[in-house]
Order: structure tokens, then sequence, then C-alpha cells
């Protein structure tokens, strides 16, 4: 009868561990799982900070990016419009003009030959050295294309009237015309780009 008595002690005792041990096991998953969730939320956290201080950084530099090209574009302009002014003594107001000015346009190109002689170079203008013959003057018609963007690889004349970002949907707004100073009407021109065109083109 003891027998049975310890026997049945023994599995009673064995129950209570198993159901012990399931309960500890069980709090050891919880904690696991808990664990491994609260790394994956200080991932994302982590991933969120790094974003948002780098956002401004990236944006920075995108934009100064945008503006460089922006900028350079415009000195483009400003070159073409410099050309068409000295041949025709006022700026151009449409880009299709400017645009067939720089492909088939031309301007006055001054060849100049001979020099001062030393003995003279304080002594005279090179308009007095011109009419003693020391020097000559030769102006011919070149090819706008020949002179004024060449050797810019990058350089398409077709592309001058577009907002560099925009995949040629955005254009510069192009104006000219004249202003008074003094009496004199002086040629002028502007030429406008939209700041939202520019940033999110």
């Amino acid at each position: 009868m003891s027998n049975i008595f310890f026997h049945n002690l023994r599995i009673c005792l064995y129950k209570k561990n198993y159901k012990f041990a399931g309960k500890i096991n069980n709090h050891i998953m919880k904690k696991i799982i808990i664990q491994v969730v609260l790394l994956v939320v200080i991932i994302v956290l982590a991933i969120l900070v790094y974003r948002s201080i780098m956002a401004p950084v990236e944006f920075k530099k995108e934009k100064d990016q945008r503006e460089y090209y922006v900028v350079e574009r415009l000195k483009d302009i400003r070159t073409a419009q410099m050309s068409y002014k000295e041949v025709f003594n006022k700026y151009c107001s449409s880009f299709d003009t400017l645009i067939d000015f720089l492909k088939n346009g031309q301007i006055p190109f001054v060849l100049k030959t001979g020099s001062i002689p030393d003995s003279l170079i304080d002594k005279i203008t090179e308009s007095q050295a011109v009419e003693m013959g020391l020097i000559t003057r030769d102006t011919t018609m070149i090819f706008v294309r020949d002179t004024l963007f060449e050797g810019r690889k990058d350089f398409n004349v077709e592309n001058l009237r577009y907002i560099p970002y925009t995949d040629q949907k955005q254009e510069f707004i192009l104006q000219a015309g004249y202003i008074d100073r003094s009496g004199f009407q002086l040629p002028v021109f502007e030429v406008l780009a939209d700041w939202e065109a520019i940033l999110l083109g």
C-alpha cells in the first residue's frame, strides 16, 4: 500500500512540475516575443529618426544642385541674348526666334592682323596703327553655332527654353523691351522661372 501511495505521490508531483514547467516555458516564450517586437520597434524608430534628420539635408543638396543647373541655363540664355543684341541692337523676346538665331544666325567676327611695334606702343593708339597700315582689320560673318557654345558637348540648343529637371515640360518666361534712362531707350530682357517648377520639377 505504501508503494501505491508513493507512486501516486510521484505522479501527482510530476503533473504539478509539468504544469509548472509549462507555465515557465509560456513565460519565457512571451518574454522572447516581447523582446523581438521591441527590437523591431526600435529599428523602425531608428530608421524614422534617421530619415527625419536626413530629409532636410537631402532636400538642401537637391535644391542646391537644381539651382546650380538653373543658373547655368540662365547664363546660357544671357550669352545667347548678348550675341543677338550684337546683331540686332535689341534683345529677343521669343525663345523660338532666339533658338533659330543660335542655329542659323551669324555674328560679325573681326580678324586683326599685324601689331604695333614696341617702339610705338606707348605713342600711338590702335586706330592710328590701322591708319598707318601696321594693323589690318577684316570683318567677316560667322555662324553663331560655330562659336558661341562650341566645345560644349552637353549643350543642346533646343533645351534652352526649358527649366532643368522638368522633363521639358516647364519653360522659362522670356521678356524683352526697353527702359528709359536719362532720355535714352536701353534694351533690356528678363528671364523668369517658376520656383515651384524648379523644386518639384
